[in-house]
């Protein structure tokens, strides 16, 4: 149950940073105003609160593992939202991000 609450955690961060950052993004450089700037500014706000709430305490680990979350959802992010189609490469490269993440996160530690 602890891991799947991790894991949920880690996705709802990712939806909040790389949409936020997707949404900055459409802002300055597909001209599409100061809401979209706006509306990307307070999603990576919330992205930093969510981040908080991992059951882990320590930061260095928490945000270590959180990058290979982000590396594989921003892929995901744009095959969603600007139909871009990763090679193998960066589908191996996200499956290896993944699995540092699942064992900086997860591996069995001494208490």
């Amino acid at each position: 149950m602890l891991i799947a609450r991790s894991a949920a955690l880690f996705v709802l961060a990712a939806l909040f940073e790389i949409g936020g950052a997707w949404l900055v993004w459409q802002g300055v450089r597909e001209h599409r105003g100061w809401a979209w700037i706006g509306a990307g500014v307070i999603a990576l706000g919330v992205y930093g609160f969510v981040a908080t709430l991992q059951p882990d305490a320590e930061f260095g680990r928490i945000l270590a593992a959180y990058g290979g979350v982000f590396v594989a959802g921003s892929i995901a992010w744009g095959m969603a939202a600007d139909g871009y189609r990763p090679d193998r490469w960066d589908v191996i490269g996200a499956l290896i991000c993944l699995a540092g993440m699942a064992v900086i996160m997860y591996a069995p530690r001494s208490r």
